[in-house]
């Protein structure tokens, strides 16, 4: 038998589009002597559909392209889609072959934790499936089903040799090690070979990194698809076993964020049409990072930035901001925002009155520049990107309605740290951030002599805390335990309290973290748990 792994990016409700997709995969597949097609999970709607989910229209165009596959005859398809039998419905996985339907799948466990909310709109699935192809008896499983032995018995008790698991896993960092070692696990368990087949592409926040492979009986991999490129690959099945196929290299975890966020970046603009991006560049290593993201995902001709200096602006972030564009070869304007500034504080001079020169002068500026990157939002069509990091938005060091003005976040889950690993990475496969931004101490330059680090812990120990209490749920006292000061982790997470009005107004961004202020970060503002 002859698999052929279908891991290519499907668009959220384009029904008939990923239908036309998965035909022309099918053919080529067949052509090249492939017996058997395996599609993603839920790969004619794309993952996930969330609410579409619930409206009868959308099982019908479902059911419509389902009808349109059958057509396919000479290769069994095994497609992922949802379907509703009456009051119940079901993540599902349909067997078709020259017009026959040989089976249906339900996924029989649902997740409903960190991004996952599928116990909302499906039912789990009893029954296993096994169907027949040549010599091989292929059991059915979809994603979470190979998270746990249940699903895998069942396919084994039911006859199968084979298990093939359809999948919509999204990334972050080091989840193929996980993947893989959960696969390993279950072929420890039954002793068949796993083929397991990942989605690709950006949804939202987010990001499918396809990264599909196969385990062997004796637990090598027997092939590796790459991360973050389509790609129909084939594996042969003799004798119950998989015969060694192609073995992609997989990135190391700074590649693989890098990777992640330009696929994010990408597929967002382009399945929601925007023409192309804007964003504020200020000198600093954030927005010059996103920036090169940025041109990486859509190409030099699609990015315009915007330099908007004020008397607080050191000649060098101009220079440096320059210097970046004629590398990149990017559209560039400035915009001199101070008497912009002037103006506004004669307006308001005479309401605030005696009181002091606060954050209320900083955050104005960074307003003004706000404003007027809408405008020309407004005027082009294309998108603002935002250039605030995890490190920031977990803090609240970042202006509401000023530099958090925008409709994608790129650096919304990556902290300050790897913002600098990210950038050093970038730099090696070809120097288009000038060394001395990265070299610089940040500061918002929103008044003299700034730097971020006099009002907050270094950054390492912010990242290293935030890691802690965001990611990994720990309290504070178990924080202090592992060696932190207690004024630094007090401080961390009381700002980190006090900003969830300001997350909860930001742009999404791509998720590349275990947790993300997103999806699986749902945390109420008015909150008086300490």
């Amino acid at each position: 038998m002859r698999l052929a792994l279908a891991q290519f990016n499907p668009i959220v409700g384009d029904i008939a589009g990923n239908a036309e997709k998965i035909a022309g995969l099918a053919r080529t597949a067949r052509d090249a002597g492939a017996d058997v097609l395996v599609t993603p999970e839920l790969a004619l709607t794309g993952y996930s559909p969330e609410d579409l989910l619930l409206r009868p229209a959308f099982y019908q165009a479902v059911h419509a392209a389902l009808d349109k596959l059958m057509e396919i005859d000479g290769i069994t398809l095994v497609i992922g889609h949802p379907v509703q039998h009456g009051n119940e419905r079901f993540n599902a996985a349909t067997v078709i072959r020259d017009g026959n339907i040989l089976g249906e799948y339900h996924k029989m466990r649902l997740p409903n934790e960190e991004v996952f909310d599928e116990v909302r709109y499906f039912s789990p699935g009893a029954a296993p499936l096994v169907f027949t192809q040549g010599d091989s008896k292929v059991g059915v499983l979809i994603c979470e089903d190979i998270w746990g032995p249940e699903p895998a018995a069942a396919a084994q008790d039911a006859g199968a040799d084979v298990l093939v698991v359809l999948n919509a896993s999204p990334f972050h960092r080091e989840k193929t090690v996980v993947r893989m070692q959960e696969c390993r696990w279950r072929v420890e368990e039954t002793g068949l070979p796993v083929a397991y087949v990942n989605l690709i592409g950006g949804q939202d926040e987010l990001i499918f990194d396809g990264g599909s492979f196969a385990v062997a009986r004796d637990g090598a991999i027997a092939a590796q698809l790459p991360q973050f490129a389509e790609q129909l690959a084939y594996l042969d099945v003799e004798n119950g076993d998989f015969r060694p196929a192609d073995i992609t290299p997989l990135p190391d975890p700074v590649e693989a964020a890098y990777r992640a966020l330009v696929l994010g970046v990408r597929d967002y603009i382009g399945k929601n049409g925007f023409p192309g991006v804007l964003l504020g560049l200020s000198g600093g290593i954030d927005s010059a990072l996103t920036l090169a993201i940025a041109v990486d995902a859509l190409g030099a001709d699609r990015v315009h930035a915007v330099m908007m200096p004020s008397r607080y602006t050191a000649d060098i972030s101009v220079d440096d901001s320059r210097d970046m564009v004629r590398r990149l070869g990017i559209k560039y304007d400035e915009i001199a925002i101070w008497p912009m500034y002037e103006s506004f504080m004669a307006a308001l001079t005479p309401l605030f009155g005696d009181r002091p020169a606060d954050a209320t002068e900083e955050n104005l500026q960074s307003r003004i520049r706000g404003v007027l990157l809408m405008a020309l939002s407004n005027k082009s069509g294309k998108l603002v990107l935002t250039t605030g990091n995890k490190s920031e938005m977990t803090t609240g060091y970042a202006t509401l309605y000023g530099d958090m003005a925008g409709g994608f976040a790129v650096l919304r889950d990556v902290a300050k740290t790897l913002v600098y690993e990210l950038a050093e990475w970038r730099n090696l496969q070809g120097e288009v951030i000038p060394r001395r931004i990265i070299d610089r101490a940040p500061s918002a330059e929103l008044r003299p002599d700034q730097l971020d680090q006099d009002s907050l812990p270094p950054y390492d120990v912010l990242d290293a805390i935030m890691a802690e209490y965001v990611e990994m749920n720990r309290s504070l006292e178990d924080i202090v335990d592992l060696g932190y000061q207690a004024t630094d982790v007090d401080k961390v997470t009381r700002l980190l309290k006090i900003n969830e009005y300001k997350r909860r107004q930001a742009p999404i961004g791509p998720r590349i973290t275990h947790r993300a202020f997103g999806k699986d970060w749902r945390y109420p503002i008015t909150n008086r748990f300490s």
